[in-house]
């Protein structure tokens, strides 16, 4: 793992600063900056037995403070990637509900439902009542629309989204791994 994503991780010299700037950094058992030094001395076991890596928001605000340039937020996307090829590490439950609920709405509607994306989310995650009480307000202002938006192309997505399945499922069958490997469950 000292190379990951074609970035030399072991160049970051932990000044801290990414992790300084994260907007996750507190709910982390794993800053930044501690991943990062866990990917250059190759720890697997800690790094895919936390959620850390899950819970980064791929802001890049880590990256744009790096005096390095050693890119920590693609590096994370890096592991998250290679933790689900490897079966490794599997994403929190949430996170998987959340990736499978928005690119289902995807795959439906050609572009984002909220409410379908919230609907599905709860029924996967189990967090059926979780922040109900903010629902009927944000539906009477508007920001929930009940009626998902239309597309005219809905159909070209969905065939996107098809090629796309079919190249994993060709790529897992000859046995390469890489960003298209795994099922989309620990993607971010």
């Amino acid at each position: 793992m000292r190379r990951t994503a074609d970035i030399n991780v072991a160049r970051c010299y932990q000044c801290g600063k990414c992790s300084a700037g994260c907007p996750m950094g507190s709910e982390m058992a794993l800053a930044p900056h501690d991943i990062m030094r866990l990917a250059a001395h190759n720890d697997r076991e800690t790094l895919f037995g936390d959620d850390a890596m899950w819970l980064c928001l791929t802001c890049e605000t880590c990256s744009a403070r790096c005096p390095n340039d050693v890119d920590p937020a693609r590096v994370i996307d890096a592991l998250r990637e290679l933790a689900a090829a490897e079966g490794a590490g599997h994403s929190p439950r949430n996170v998987r509900a959340f990736h499978k609920s928005f690119l289902e709405q995807i795959r439906m509607t050609g572009r984002l439902s909220e409410v379908g994306l919230i609907m599905q989310y709860k029924l996967r995650s189990g967090a059926l009542f979780q922040d109900v009480a903010a629902s009927p307000g944000m539906l009477t202002r508007g920001k929930l629309p009940i009626v998902p938006p239309h597309i005219s192309g809905v159909g070209e997505v969905r065939a996107i989204m098809a090629a796309c399945e079919r190249e994993r499922v060709a790529r897992a069958a000859a046995g390469q791994t890489g960003p298209d490997t795994h099922d989309g469950e620990g993607a971010s």
